[in-house]
């Protein structure tokens, strides 16, 4: 009975195994000091592989990634604060290399243009709206000439 549970936890284990973050941090990348290793691994978890692009450099196994979290330990490890780690590898890498861009400068465009397309689309709809719902003017009656020449151009005389 105990060879059956143990397999069938190994079973389990196997299938849901592909379900679980894979993470490309090697053994030896990792920092002794627990307290700097979780914030290399919170500051690799904010910055894009530049070759995966969708991965962070946490989770990627491209040798630039690898470069990547072993600077990334070595400037934690020479005293510098995350926002100072980060500022250097987009100093390197461009702001493309953060998940989360900046506010600041040419990203203000991308920032606002969202909300700026939003206002805009409920502008539109409301002006829609308000147009749609505006009464008709009154069609004054054909006086009888008038429906007489009507009457003939629709015969066709």
């Amino acid at each position: 009975m105990r060879a059956l549970w143990t397999r069938l936890a190994l079973v389990l284990a196997l299938a849901l195994a592909p379900l679980t973050p894979a993470l490309a941090v090697q053994p030896d990348e990792v920092l002794q000091d627990a307290g700097l290793e979780s914030r290399a691994r919170q500051i690799s978890q904010q910055l894009r592989c530049p070759v995966c692009q969708g991965e962070n450099i946490d989770e990627s196994n491209a040798p630039i990634s690898r470069d990547l979290r072993l600077f990334v330990r070595e400037r934690l490890v020479a005293g510098d604060s995350n926002d100072e780690v980060i500022d250097n590898v987009v100093d390197r890498f461009g702001e493309f290399v953060l998940f989360d861009p900046r506010a600041t400068g040419s990203n203000l465009i991308l920032w606002m243009a969202g909300p700026l397309m939003a206002v805009l689309a409920a502008l539109a709809a409301a002006r829609f709206l308000r147009a749609r719902n505006r009464p008709t003017p009154e069609v004054a009656a054909l006086d009888p000439a008038e429906a007489k020449r009507l009457d003939e151009i629709m015969r066709g005389n």
